[in-house]
């Protein structure tokens, strides 16, 4: 059986992911494009300034709470096997106010914060605070046991073991899905395109999805440790405001954010919102600055702007035909990529699967 040619386009954690799955079939031959690739830092690359960790966001019975939820044993047995890759546990307590009922983050945060959520049965050590143990403001909190990502460590990881498995990488700059096909290692076209383009899918040519916007996200990172991974539904700083700590694995150091801005472009810090953050964040875990309680205690790595690639109506992971070429689109993510990859990039190989069956019955 001849082998199936596939094209990758995006090198952002979802591409990654989905070529590594993709590279495992011995009849798949994969080459993955992207303008950016691990080891560059900019506005239009929004996975090397995720946190990231594993906060499953998704509400029952949609794709995204599936996606989440498959990931998750994949992303432990990395953890537990393969150091290397820069993942590690962390101790984590979800905190929710009743009063963010509604808000941008409270919507963004409303299976998180659940005491019955769905994920309680998947992650380890899940238990329901009680009302002593709550922030001042805060109606519910669950504690449990997840995981933290050095994103530096984890996206070159990925490039790694896609390499060992044969996938060819190169730069390049599209403008239609369809010239995507042309750039394939073999010389040929590809038969199938994977269309992992983030918020490019907004105005790529073929695709020119216009429910897909960015959710701007800002974050500190400092040397500073907090003992604890912990977020909090919402501020009373504004309603796209909100509180989350992590620390990197492998000596990362520790994301303090954020903010969840729809339709907000802007790249650069704002150094007002900078400080709210750093200051909410050591009201929530004071182990950030024991002796002060100041955020002058803050040892500032550098500030950071990410735009999630969020989409209305949740990610889209589905095959199409463009231009008489077998297309199958795995984007819209928004900030749960890394919780959401490998289910993601299971269902893409399921759909590739599902079209060179097709193609061998023709």
């Amino acid at each position: 059986m001849a082998p199936t040619d596939i094209v990758v386009v995006g090198a952002g954690v979802l591409g990654l992911t989905t070529a590594l799955v993709l590279s495992k079939s011995r009849n798949a031959r994969v080459t993955l494009i992207s303008k950016h690739m691990p080891g560059d830092y900019d506005i239009e690359y929004a996975s090397p300034w995720a946190g990231a960790n594993y906060f499953p966001v998704g509400k029952p019975g949609t794709s995204l709470q599936r996606f989440e939820k498959a990931t998750w044993a994949e992303l432990d047995r990395i953890c537990r096997e393969l150091p290397e890759a820069g993942i590690h546990y962390q101790d984590t307590a979800i905190y929710g106010r009743a009063k963010d009922e509604g808000s941008a983050t409270g919507e963004w945060f409303s299976e998180l914060v659940r005491e019955d959520a769905w994920f309680r049965d998947v992650i380890p050590n899940f238990r329901v605070l009680p009302k002593s143990a709550l922030p001042s403001g805060c109606t519910t909190g669950t504690a449990w046991t997840s995981v933290c990502i050095n994103t530096a460590i984890y996206l070159p990881w990925l490039v790694g073991q896609c390499v060992k498995n044969g996938v060819v990488f190169k730069r390049a700059i599209i403008t239609h899905i369809s010239d995507a096909a042309s750039h394939h290692h073999s010389g040929n076209p590809a038969s199938v395109t994977i269309n992992c383009t983030g918020l490019l899918a907004r105005t790529l040519g073929g695709v020119m999805d216009d429910k897909v916007y960015p959710a701007r996200g800002q974050i500190v990172l400092v040397r500073n440790e907090p003992g604890i991974m912990a977020t909090v539904s919402g501020t009373d700083d504004g309603d796209d405001e909100v509180t989350y700590i992590m620390q990197r694995a492998v000596g990362g150091g520790t994301i303090l954010g954020g903010c969840l801005q729809q339709g907000n472009w802007e790249s650069q810090p704002d150094p007002n919102l900078a400080q709210r953050i750093m200051q909410r964040s050591i009201d929530l875990v004071p182990a950030l600055a024991p002796k002060t309680g100041k955020t002058t205690e803050l040892s500032v790595i550098r500030h950071g702007v990410g735009l999630r690639p969020m989409r209305e109506g949740g990610p889209r992971v589905e095959a199409e035909k463009i231009g008489g070429k077998w297309v199958v689109h795995c984007y819209g993510h928004g900030g749960y990529g890394y919780q959401s990859s490998y289910g993601s990039a299971w269902e893409v190989e399921n759909l590739v699967k599902d079209i060179v069956g097709e193609k061998a019955r023709l």
